[in-house]
């Protein structure tokens, strides 16, 4: 009877899936880390694309795989966010360029 048990639960173990093999980078910060986030420029703060990895596999990634592309996708974009267009008839921050002053011979 005991064996017979034991047979039947590992006949009916199920095997575990990942759920996110397959799935590009984009699609994997779209379905797990855009709820918290925006964008995700700017969440690889310059951390190396290894560390990061390994964060992410510790922390949300469900692989070693899918936490490697997703360090790879926001280290891609890292960096500041693009510039505003200017206002038509806004004064730039920036003075213009003044020309030199005229030598004067003594």
């Amino acid at each position: 009877m005991t064996l017979a048990a034991a047979v039947a639960l590992t006949a009916t173990v199920a095997f575990a899936q990942n759920l996110d093999a397959g799935k590009s980078p984009e699609r994997l910060f779209a379905d797990g880390c855009a709820t918290c986030h925006r964008s995700p420029r700017g969440l690889a703060k310059g951390r190396f694309s290894l560390t990061l990895s390994w964060f992410l596999k510790d922390h949300y990634a469900t692989s070693s795989d899918s936490a490697k592309a997703l360090a790879a996708y926001l280290v891609s974009v890292d960096g500041p966010p693009p510039r505003a267009a200017a206002k038509p008839g806004a004064k730039s921050s920036r003075s213009a360029p003044r020309p030199p002053k005229p030598a004067t011979s003594q």
